[in-house]
């Protein structure tokens, strides 16, 4: 896939290509030093990290202020998401969460030079203060029963989360349900064929006697 592919077939902003083209360049060069990616990875950067990221944008509600990204990694899901809002929520904030120091690195090195609005937190989720967040997005971060936790104490009582999702999405689901309660809603990925965008609405926790 090339670029231009990518820029069609994601409806992306036209002039967010340029900033797409500097995360690209920026992973290769990182990646030389640094385990962002697997290297095999890198030629499908189109097709594989940044189609399967900007589809996400899409399920982002319009009135998202603040999204929390957990392990972060590359990028993937979360500067589609920062570049997306450049473009078309200058008001909205992506909060990036990677706890190890040299990726949070590269994802400040992106941030600046593409100039979206990101706040990096180099440490682990559970050591950086409440968020608030409106949206909570991820991706091949950790499954739902493990997740699920987390993202509680960082988002809004109205608030969603939005998970790029692989083959075991009903069998996370089901293993989650035993603590949680959600509204799911689960949406075929055009860049996975095994995979999903997993939407999770009203999360509660089950309240079990003791």
């Amino acid at each position: 896939m090339t670029p231009e592919q990518f820029a069609s077939e994601s409806g992306i902003h036209p002039d967010s290509l340029a900033d797409y083209q500097i995360w690209a360049q920026q992973l290769r060069k990182w990646n030389k030093t640094i385990n962002l990616v697997a290297p095999k990875s890198l030629p499908d950067f189109w097709s594989r990290h940044a189609l399967d990221s900007a589809q996400i944008v899409p399920h982002i509600p319009d009135n998202t202020k603040t999204i929390a990204d957990f392990g972060s990694g590359a990028g993937f899901p979360a500067l589609s998401i920062a570049i997306a809002a450049k473009y078309d929520a200058p008001d909205r904030t992506v909060h990036m969460l990677e706890s190890a120091g040299k990726k949070a690195s590269f994802l400040k090195s992106v941030s600046r030079e593409t100039g979206v609005k990101t706040v990096i937190h180099a440490k682990r989720i559970e050591a950086v203060d409440p968020l608030e967040a409106n949206v909570i997005t991820a991706r091949a971060f950790a499954p739902l029963h493990r997740l699920l936790p987390m993202a509680a104490r960082h988002l809004m009582p109205e608030g969603q989360l939005v998970l790029l999702k692989g083959e075991r999405v009903d069998e996370e689901i089901q293993e989650a349900e035993r603590d949680w309660t959600f509204e799911a809603e689960k949406l075929s990925s055009f860049s996975d064929e095994g995979g999903s965008i997993l939407i999770l609405r009203n999360l509660h926790s089950v309240s079990r006697e003791t």
